[in-house]
Parts: C-alpha cells; structure tokens; sequence
C-alpha cells in the first residue's frame, strides 16, 4: 500500500533528478531492453533512444520510461528491469526518510528471544535481497538487519515451488524438518509443507482471507509471541 504507490508517484520526478547519472542510465537501458523483449505483447510502451536534441526529445524519452513503468507494474510483473528501478527508487526514499519499513510490534521482541536460545532467522521474501534489507535497515523499529541470519529472493526459486525450500535448507546447511516456515500465502504454505518443512499461516491486517478448509488444516497465529519453539542449544 506504500511502496508501489510511492513508485508511480515519483518516478518522473526520480528519472529527472538522476537521469545523469551512470546507475539511472543503466536502468533506463535495461528497461529500453525489456521493452523490446515485450514488444509483441499489448499495451507495451517502447523506449525510445535520444538523439541529444534538447529538453522537448528529453520529456519524451522520460515520459516513455513513466509509461513503461506503470504498464509493467499494472500487470503485477516482476521483470529484472523493473525490480531494479524499483530498488533504486525504494533505496533513495528510504534514506531520506520518505518511507519506513513497518514491522509488527511484536516481531523483534520475539526474534531476539529466538536467537538467544539459539535458533537462526532467515528472511525469503519475492521482494529482491537489496529491497528486504532497506525494509529492515530503515525500519520503524530502527535498523534490524542484525537479527538476520540471511535474505532470499526468489532467484533461489519461486516461492509456490517445494524445490525452493529444499534449496535453502541446503544453502543454510539445515534439513528441511528443523525449519518454520511462516507465511500468509497457502499456495507457498503447501509448497514448503512439499518439501517437509514446518509451517505456520500468520493471520495479520490487511492480509488476504482463508477459506474454512485452509484454517483447519494450517497452524494459525495472528502474533509471533503465540510460537513456541524449541531451544536449538
């Protein structure tokens, strides 16, 4: 409800304060690229190069850039190109104190108990590494990245697939079994459960709804002081 918003909102004023600069230039470039990819698809907008003919040439390409934008993210499409803007854009609104990630009262309490008896806490997320890690840097609890143990994205695999969980307990050195796994997705729940992973679904505000049949099969919890978990030392 914030951050994708923030996006539409400010990419034209973004594009126009650091279209100088290296890091934006390669942005537009893998978005002009992307353009091409989706060329044959409806509704795509192409981005066309400049030619250095001045301030109106200018307004167009970035105009363009805007279009192409909105038109991705109406679709819900996680394309390298445009997750990469993103992240930039989150990064700079981030560190001006424009948005803050929000985290749930009851979360660092809780993950500071965890890790004192032992236990590791990782975060896997279809949100990019980069995108999590400014959500806990800049977070209203303050910085909390320490209490991580690793990020994953889902350049480890989508998050629907059982294969994915196997592959991080592999990453992190851990069998699948001795995993939680929380999430407020059924279709992720029932893919980690594939893989033998533990798994609670978190009923928080603002989530999606579960059908009556997904809240007798599923561990519910609505905070993370209702876990119980035992101590790994």
């Amino acid at each position: 409800d914030t951050l994708f918003p923030y996006i539409k909102d400010n990419v034209k004023e973004y594009l126009r304060a650091h279209w100088e600069e290296e890091e934006c230039q390669r942005d537009v470039g893998l978005l002009r690229k992307q353009a091409l990819e989706d060329s044959s698809l409806d509704g795509v907008v192409p981005i066309p190069l400049e030619s250095g003919s001045g301030e109106e040439e200018l307004e167009r390409v970035i105009q363009a850039v805007v279009d192409n934008v909105c038109w991705q993210m109406s679709l819900d499409r996680k394309t390298t190109a445009l997750k990469q803007l993103q992240g930039h854009m989150w990064r700079a609104a981030y560190a001006t104190g424009h948005v803050k990630g929000e985290v749930f009262e009851d979360v660092v309490p809780a993950i500071r108990k965890w890790r004192e008896a032992g236990m590791k806490v990782y975060i896997y997320s279809s949100g990019s590494v980069e995108a999590q890690k400014l959500l806990f840097g800049y977070s209203t609890e303050g910085d909390i990245l320490e209490l991580f143990d690793g990020h994953f994205d889902t350049k480890i695999g989508p998050k629907v697939e059982s294969e994915s969980y196997r592959r991080i307990a592999e990453s992190i050195g851990c069998a699948t079994n001795n995993i939680l796994f929380l999430t407020d997705v059924p279709r992720e729940a029932n893919a980690a459960e594939e893989a033998d992973t533990h798994v609670a679904v978190v009923i928080r505000p603002g989530n999606a709804g579960l059908t009556d049949d997904e809240k007798s099969y599923y561990s519910l919890i609505s905070s993370f002081t209702e876990l119980f978990l035992p101590s790994s030392t």
